[in-house]
């Protein structure tokens, strides 16, 4: 056989095998988060108060304003589960999600989008977990109301 036919089939192969694990390994790689609710935080679009016990001489809420909350939807290559809200605290608004769990990838960023083609968008940076409650803090100056999708 050839020796510089065997040499580059070796680098070759050398090369598919660091690119695979490149691909493949960050999706076996859990990173746990498990950050607080923002300081006085208040939740766009509804109240957020902590849950208080009752007791039997408390009246009964008339209405209890519950937090926006929407479940995050992955997709069959990237299966997520969990449940994202806005919230404002410590003077930023966030967008958090709660419960969180995905699978890791390589380059994968949390965005808000004005449109599922996301034509205009807002970077909030890398996913920094993939388990857990984790806050991404909105830049200033950014009307929230403007951004459907995260």
């Amino acid at each position: 056989m050839n020796r510089p036919a065997l040499y580059v089939g070796l680098v070759l192969l050398l090369a598919l095998c660091a690119f695979a694990w490149y691909a493949i390994s960050p999706i076996f790689r859990v990173v746990e988060i498990d950050e607080a609710l923002p300081r006085s935080s208040d939740t766009v679009g509804g109240e957020y108060a902590p849950e208080e016990p009752m007791n039997e001489s408390s009246p009964e809420p008339e209405e209890a304003a519950a937090p926006f909350s929407a479940a995050v939807v992955g997709t069959t290559a990237h299966p997520a589960s969990g449940s994202v809200r806005i919230v404002e605290g410590d003077g930023a608004t966030y967008v958090r999600y709660e419960n969180y769990k995905t699978i890791n990838g390589p380059d994968i960023y949390v965005y808000l989008a004005k449109d599922l083609g996301a034509k205009d968008f807002v970077d909030l940076g890398r996913v920094r977990a993939t388990e857990g409650n984790i806050n991404y803090e909105v830049p200033a100056g950014i009307d929230i109301a403007d951004y459907r999708y995260v």
